[in-house]
Formats: structure tokens, sequence, C-alpha cells
């Protein structure tokens, strides 16, 4: 399984553990291939593998020329735009401030939002900006907002990619 990054490994990680399922014993690997550009070395490389991935919509088209040339039918999974908001919009911005809060950060959330220009933004983008600043912060939330889904929030391109290696 070719993830674009960490917060993204994080995330299935965590999402199978939910699920009762070791990825290891079952055979899956989980790779985080440090961003889109590098799919098309990572194809080459697990050529004999059975392959699919996970990305952001705005990579989509640098997956679909990297499997295209490799010669491989796209199997991979998009995040509207991208896993964070796909992880906000299935929990909702009130779960997701309640989950920041158990987690020490709404202060730097309040501060984010009395910034110039994050005023006046729905919560939602506020939050999915707050999610992407600060150090580790996208790797630790990618853990903690899966951790917060119910079965039935799970979003469609997590549920999908994992649904695809039973």
């Amino acid at each position: 399984m070719l993830v674009e990054g960490t917060s993204d490994k994080i995330a299935l990680e965590t999402l199978a553990e939910r699920q009762g399922r070791d990825l290891t014993a079952e055979g899956v690997d989980v790779v985080a291939i440090g961003g889109a550009q590098a799919i098309g070395r990572y194809l080459e490389r697990f050529r004999d593998a059975r392959l699919t991935g996970l990305c952001d919509a705005g990579e989509e088209p640098q997956f679909r020329r990297a499997f295209d040339r490799a010669g491989m039918a796209p199997d991979f999974y998009v995040c509207e735009p991208d896993l964070e908001a796909e992880l906000i919009r299935a929990l909702g911005a009130d779960r997701v401030l309640e989950v920041v809060e158990a987690h020490g950060d709404l202060a730097p959330f309040r501060t984010l939002q009395k910034q110039v220009e994050w005023r006046g933004r729905p919560v939602e983008e506020q939050l999915r900006r707050f999610m992407g600043s600060g150090g580790s912060r996208k790797t630790r939330y990618a853990r903690y907002l899966v951790e917060a889904l119910e079965p039935d929030q799970v979003p469609r391109p997590l549920d999908g990619l994992l649904r695809s290696i039973r």
C-alpha cells in the first residue's frame, strides 16, 4: 500500500487496528513514499507486488500517469481534497474541536482563529489549516481523529483502501 506521507500511514494503520486487523500479519506493508512525486519510483521498486495506494485530490493526475507509465491499472483511492479534510468532514467540526480540546490544543487553535487571514473562515477550513501546521500536529491528529471515528463514519477513501486488501 503506497501512501503519500506519514500521516496517511498512521491513519490507515490506526484504522486497521481499530477494525481488529494486523496488516503485517496479512502481508500488507504500508509505505509512506514521501510525496506524490515519488510514486513512479515506488511503482518500479515494487513492480512484482500487488500495489494500491492513497493520495490527495491534487496528486491524482500524478498517480494516474505513474500507474499508466508503469503499465499498471490505476488502483488507488483519492482523498478530497486531502486526508485532514476527509477526517474533519467525517467527524464534523464540533467533534473535531472536542478532540482538539482533549489533546490540549484548543488554545493554539483559538490563536489561529484570531489571525487576520483565518478570521471569518469556516471552522472546517480553520481546523484543516491547524492540522497541517505546527510540527508533528498532522501526524498526531491522523491517529487522534481516526480513533474518534465511529465505524459508520470512516471516510470512503480509507474504507475503500482497507477493503481492497482483504
